[in-house]
């Protein structure tokens, strides 16, 4: 059924709450993504843009898959499965629900970067969700917060999500130096030219937001620079371009010019960045 008349899905999710609606919200769109609400509570968001709780939790290796498998045929219950996983030992309750909760605002933020679709709500789905569920203000807030975070820092986080970092050839000294955190130097070691920044929250099994921060940190280190994006039509080059540097330097070398730095509160010459990735949350 269509969804109530809404001027954006934060709207429409804050007068579901309201009425304390259980059920789905399914967005069409790209990335679009099916939206899991309990009571008007959002207990999970499943959309291409950003890993789930699932796949943080087996990508990070956090639960073996063999482990995993077992405990989906003992309780093939979705709804009851995070209590199953809970009681055979696999994982922490306040472990799981913090994972759940960040695979929630995750999955919004990757779904905010692009104008929404249409809405349809739908009927409720057995989903392993977040407890008890996260206000729809609460999403929309921090949301916003993230999006802003990252423009100041880079510039329009949708068209970072589209660009490939590509590794700076340094000494093994200076890449495993001990200003990098161990989250840090794991999406380094993803970094190959090709992967985008979805490829590697995807293979590590982190939110998209935070191996985005982490890029952006990696950039400012001299660490990795950005492969410009293939025109329309034309198929990216998985050549890495990085720029010369001396192999022996110890600290990290400038930032490489292989893609236009943005400047804060900035974007690419002719775009507006207040329009760009923010869609329509």
């Amino acid at each position: 059924m269509k969804a109530p008349t809404a001027r954006n899905l934060p709207a429409l999710l804050q007068a579901l709450r309201d009425e304390g609606f259980s059920g789905t919200v399914r967005v069409s769109g790209q990335p679009g993504g099916t939206i899991h609400l309990r009571d008007g509570l959002v207990g999970a968001i499943e959309t291409p843009g950003a890993p789930t709780l699932t796949s943080t939790l087996l990508a990070s290796g956090r639960i073996g898959d063999e482990d995993w498998m077992a405990a989906c045929a003992e309780q093939p219950d979705a709804d009851r499965l995070g209590g199953h996983l809970v009681a055979a030992g696999l994982i922490g309750a306040a472990e799981l629900e913090v994972a759940a909760a960040a695979a929630v605002f995750d999955g919004a933020f990757a779904m905010a970067l692009s104008p929404p679709g249409e809405r349809e709500l739908g009927e409720r789905e057995p989903a392993l969700l977040a407890e008890p569920g996260v206000e729809p203000r609460w999403l929309t807030e921090e949301t916003s917060r993230r999006m802003a975070l990252l423009s100041r820092l880079w510039g329009p986080p949708s068209e970072l999500t589209r660009v490939r970092p590509v590794p700076v050839p340094l000494s093994g000294e200076a890449r495993t130096g001990g200003w990098l955190t161990p989250g840090q130097r794991d999406v380094l070691d993803s970094v190959n030219g090709r992967r985008t920044p979805r490829d590697i929250a995807f293979a590590r099994g982190r939110g998209l937001y935070a191996v985005l921060l982490d890029l952006v940190r990696l950039e400012d280190l001299g660490l990795v620079c950005w492969e410009r994006p293939a025109a329309p039509g034309i198929r990216p080059s998985t050549a890495p371009r990085v720029p010369t540097t001396d192999a022996s330097a110890a600290a990290p070398p400038p930032r490489s010019a292989a893609l236009p730095r943005r400047r804060p509160g900035g974007g690419l010459p002719g775009r507006d960045p207040g329009r760009n990735g923010r869609g329509g949350w």
